[in-house]
């Protein structure tokens, strides 16, 4: 049901520039709570701008958003300590070390025991080794795992992810799978990630909503959605939507 939704989108647009063709174009979605849905689609599909509204970073030219119960086009303030947002594509500040950048977070999000929510993310997410090095020094995995620290350390109850096992091995990036699994289990949290790694996808998620030129153009599970296409795996249907200029139902009737 929609009152239980953590997210609720709702024919929500974003225009650039005015007679510019739209980035996100009239989409409507739900995500209910306690659930992880993948946002996917290729480069240049909306799904960056997407989630740059939902965190109220860009303000959207149509539509509503509304996350945890709050508008957040009204009562935005309300609800962003509820959420964290994590990308390994934006830089924490260099100079600072692991673990003053932590604090600084864990000091805007209100976090009361910062010394021990830092200590409980540097073991959960095994930075003890580099937590005193500056963020500039480190390697592109560990920027990944920090990255991921900074958004667990207000222990949010939406996570937002872009990329969240980007340049790990796959030893450690299956790691974090399990850790995010686990952390929607525990704390009942409800996680929105967009990702290219399509394995992830189909093993963390329970919906998928496909993004095409600023529109969603398919929704369903991952086997909902193999199976619509034919195909035998994700990894194929993101192929046939991105590729084809036809409607996703064409696609999948052939």
């Amino acid at each position: 049901m929609l009152s239980d939704a953590a997210i609720i989108a709702d024919r929500l647009t974003k225009r650039f520039s005015p007679g510019a063709a739209p980035a996100v174009d009239g989409i409507s979605f739900a995500v209910p709570r306690g659930a992880t849905v993948a946002l996917l689609g290729g480069n240049g599909a909306g799904k960056t701008t997407t989630i740059s509204m939902l965190l109220g970073l860009l303000l959207p030219s149509g539509g509503s958003i509304t996350v945890l119960g709050h508008d957040m086009a009204r009562d935005r303030y309300s609800v962003l300590p509820r959420m964290n947002f994590s990308s390994p594509y934006v830089d924490l500040p260099h100079r600072l070390t692991v673990k003053e950048n932590l604090a600084v977070y864990a000091r805007l999000y209100g976090v009361r025991d910062r010394r021990g929510r830092i200590a409980e993310l540097a073991e959960m997410l095994d930075l003890t080794g580099f937590i005193d090095r500056p963020s500039g020094k480190l390697s592109a995995g560990q920027k990944t795992r920090v990255a991921l620290a900074k958004a667990l350390v207000n222990a949010p109850e939406l996570l937002l992810l872009d990329e969240p096992t980007a340049s790990l091995d796959p030893d450690t990036g299956d790691w974090v799978r399990g850790m995010l699994e686990r952390y929607r289990a525990e704390r009942g949290a409800t996680i929105l990630l967009a990702s290219h790694n399509m394995g992830e996808v189909e093993r963390l998620c329970d919906t998928v909503l496909m993004m095409k030129e600023g529109r969603i153009v398919d929704h369903g599970s991952p086997d909902e959605l193999i199976a619509r296409y034919g195909r035998s795996d994700l990894e194929e249907v993101f192929l046939d939507i991105a590729r084809s200029g036809r409607a996703p139902l064409e696609a999948a009737a052939q």
